[in-house]
C-alpha cells in the first residue's frame, strides 16, 4: 500500500524525479504506469494495481457518456515507464504540463500514488481537511 508524502529531488530540465524509497518498496517491478490525475495531478500504478483499477473502468458501457470520458481520460494519458538503477524515473512532459508541476510532493493514495506541484497539493489539502 502506497502511504506518506514526499518532497523528493527533481529536476526540471531533464524532468527525471527520484521515486522516493517508501514509494518503490510497495512496487512489484521497476515498471510503473502514470496517467492524468483527477484535480491536475499525476496518478502513479504499479502494474498490477494498474490492471485492477484499468478492469474497474472497463466495467462501464459504452453507451454511458461518462464511462467512455472516464476511460478516455483515464486511457488516453497512461504511459509505461521503467525506473533507472537510482529509482528515478522520466515524467513525460504532457503529464508534467497538465499537472503543472514546478517543485513535485509524491503522495500515497493507497492503491497507488500521486505526483502534484506542492504548492497544488498545499491547495488541495486545505479543500479536504475544511
Amino acid at each position: 500500500m502506497f502511504l506518506g508524502s514526499y518532497e523528493p529531488s527533481f529536476d526540471e530540465n531533464s524532468r527525471r524525479l527520484a521515486l522516493p524509497k517508501k514509494i518503490r518498496a510497495y512496487l512489484a517491478t521497476s515498471e510503473i504506469i502514470l496517467s492524468y490525475g483527477f484535480e491536475k495531478c499525476i496518478f502513479g500504478f504499479d502494474t498490477k494495481s494498474w490492471e485492477t483499477e484499468s478492469q474497474k473502468q472497463l466495467t462501464g458501457s459504452l453507451t454511458d457518456r461518462t464511462a467512455r470520458n472516464t476511460r478516455r481520460f483515464f486511457f488516453s494519458s497512461a504511459e509505461r515507464i521503467t525506473l533507472d538503477a537510482q529509482g528515478r524515473i522520466v515524467i513525460p512532459g504532457d503529464l508534467l504540463n497538465w499537472a503543472k508541476v514546478k517543485k513535485p510532493v509524491v503522495i500515497g493514495a493507497g492503491d497507488h500514488f500521486e505526483i502534484w506541484d506542492s504548492a497544488t497539493w498545499q491547495e488541495e489539502k486545505l479543500k479536504i481537511s475544511q
